[in-house]
């Protein structure tokens, strides 16, 4: 025997009225953010770096979704730079790969979470000519743009996919 829902049915009613207060309790628990997420968030929105990523995801046409911790997703970027998978600008996190991915690694979620971060602290884009110093004194001394970029460092070598140690260029 099956039990046949139909619209207007005490049983079919309390089902979708179940259904309404699930969806609203998981909205309700993805939106909690921590004092420090919501300054994050409020200060990458203040000093342009988050709409400027907006912008960027706009004109790549990726397709967005909010994330956790008071991130944007941007997925499906597809422009040639930078050739990294995944990139921050301000709370927006832009991937080659889709959100459920990104979503599947926690790991790498919280590596760009921390360049969020350091977007805040550095008043906004202008991390982005800092960020590019650090690449290139790290490319000059390990050979990548990672090893030795303090920004990188600080927000998790192995969890962005760099290596620890690189090779020495010059001393």
């Amino acid at each position: 025997m099956t039990l046949r829902l139909r619209p207007g049915g005490v049983r079919y009613l309390r089902l979708q009225h179940l259904r309404r207060r699930l969806r609203r309790a998981h909205h309700l628990r993805r939106r909690s953010l921590t004092a420090g997420q919501r300054a994050r968030q409020a200060a990458n929105l203040a000093n342009g770096s988050t709409l400027l990523g907006l912008a960027v995801a706009g004109a790549a046409r990726t397709r967005l979704q909010r994330g956790p911790r008071g991130l944007v997703l941007a997925a499906g970027y597809g422009w040639p730079l930078p050739v990294a998978g995944a990139f921050t600008l301000g709370n927006v996190v832009l991937s080659r790969c889709s959100a459920e991915a990104l979503l599947d690694r926690p790991e790498l979620l919280g590596h760009e979470e921390k360049h969020c971060s350091q977007y805040a602290w550095c008043l906004g884009l202008p991390f982005i000519p800092l960020y590019l110093l650090a690449a290139g004194w790290s490319v000059l001394r390990t050979g990548n743009p990672g090893t030795g970029n303090v920004f990188e460092r600080r927000a998790g070598l192995l969890a962005g996919g760099y290596p620890v140690h690189g090779k020495r260029v010059w001393s």
